[in-house]
């Protein structure tokens, strides 16, 4: 999730360090440096969710100053370095021979936009400073485009920090599938419900909250039928004060049963979109079809182990709570592991206390890298979510 310190005062780029102090790439200037840290800051202004990514730009004079800079807001409307050109026309600079310092590589093809490469060349830009190369075979070459103009582009400059920068974004892109987040809410012994089947709540006020922030980032959420008809959960992402955030993420049923008329999934929210398959493979061709980015599979049991069974979970989001409940369900199905040297481990990346929980950020160990490039089936082999439908 982005913090509110991403979206803090925002550092001033240009020259911070001198050339004795310099540690930065031997192709790039102590300015375009100092640059790009702040077009990362400006990239994060931009939503996370949608299917486009977070991009910023500074625009550098010859000595070093800024003569603009801009992001990405979102899918339709301008480009940051488009964006950039119009702060600067703004602000009555002359960018011609300016360096465009750009966190990912220009576009160069025509989609709700125009291509910045070609807006960059017109603006007579003489040099580009780049951090991710585009993975997306529909955009890319816009540093090629730049470069047979005359234009000296150097690419790949702090690349880790882009790539951080870009998220789940970059993930889906390069994988061909949405980046695809577990949600888990458990007791400390991992149960998601008591022996009665209750579970408002397990986890504090504080962790739903933060679960709803997160949602507010994705593109879809994803549920099986027996959550949607047992929970008659709205799958909604709200403020603190109980609101409707802008952005409302797909409401994605999966399995053969059709939720009710009458269910929360069909009030206010995103829209609902009813998958009839139970392989999660499936699941994700339709949404990358969609051109969702970021899912949030949130449950149930049996719907966590077959994602997780497929190998197409990117990330685990554990709330836990200092609860002990002994019996009822477990936060995940069978895995089909029968002894421990078979267990799924996981990489913890992060641990945040939420009030009286605590939020485990963890990645998959030796995770295979699973696109849509395979053939999915109308079916899983192992694990179908019906299991956990037909309760």
């Amino acid at each position: 999730m982005s913090t509110t310190a991403d979206q803090a005062a925002l550092p001033a780029s240009g020259a911070n360090a001198s050339p004795e102090t310099f540690l930065g790439p031997p192709d790039v200037t102590p300015d375009e440096l100092g640059a790009l840290e702040r077009a990362f800051v400006l990239a994060r202004l931009g939503p996370a969710h949608g299917p486009n990514p977070r991009v910023g730009c500074v625009l550098l004079g010859p000595d070093g100053r800024v003569l603009g800079e801009g992001w990405h807001r979102g899918a339709g409307t301008p480009h940051a370095e488009v964006a950039a050109l119009v702060d600067a026309r703004e602000r009555d600079e002359d960018v011609r021979g300016a360096t465009a310092v750009v966190t990912l590589e220009p576009c160069n093809h025509t989609g709700r936009t125009g291509p910045c490469s070609e807006a960059l060349l017109a603006a007579q830009v003489r040099r580009v400073v780049v951090s991710v190369d585009d993975p997306n075979p529909q955009a890319s070459g816009g540093a090629e485009r730049l470069r047979a103009s005359g234009v000296d582009v150097v690419s790949e400059v702090l690349a880790e920090q882009g790539e951080r920068v870009l998220g789940p974004w970059l993930t889906a892109v390069r994988r061909a599938r949405p980046f695809v987040t577990l949600k888990l809410a458990a007791s400390l012994d991992g149960r998601v419900a008591a022996a009665d089947g209750t579970s408002r709540w397990i986890t504090s006020e504080v962790a739903r909250q933060h679960a709803h922030e997160l949602r507010s980032e994705v593109d879809a959420i994803v549920v099986g039928t027996a959550t949607a008809l047992v929970d008659d959960p709205s799958l909604t992402a709200r403020n603190v004060a109980g609101e409707l955030h802008h952005h409302q993420p797909l409401r994605v049923v999966v399995g053969l049963r059709e939720v009710p008329a009458g269910a929360r999934l069909r009030g206010p929210g995103g829209e609902l979109v009813e998958v009839r398959t139970h392989d999660p493979v499936a699941v994700l061709a339709v949404l990358h079809a969609r051109e969702v980015r970021h899912v949030l599979v949130e449950g149930g049991p049996t719907l966590a182990a077959a994602f997780l069974r497929a190998g197409v979970v990117d990330e685990v989001h554990a709330y836990v709570a200092p609860v002990l409940l002994g019996a009822g369900r477990s936060a995940v199905g069978d895995l089909g592991v029968g002894t421990i040297a078979d267990a799924l481990r996981l990489v913890p990346q992060e641990v945040i206390p939420l009030g009286p929980d605590v939020l485990v950020v963890a990645t998959p160990l030796a995770q295979p890298v699973t696109s849509l490039t395979s053939k999915p089936t109308s079916r899983p082999t192992s694990t179908p979510v019906h299991a956990d439908e037909e309760r």
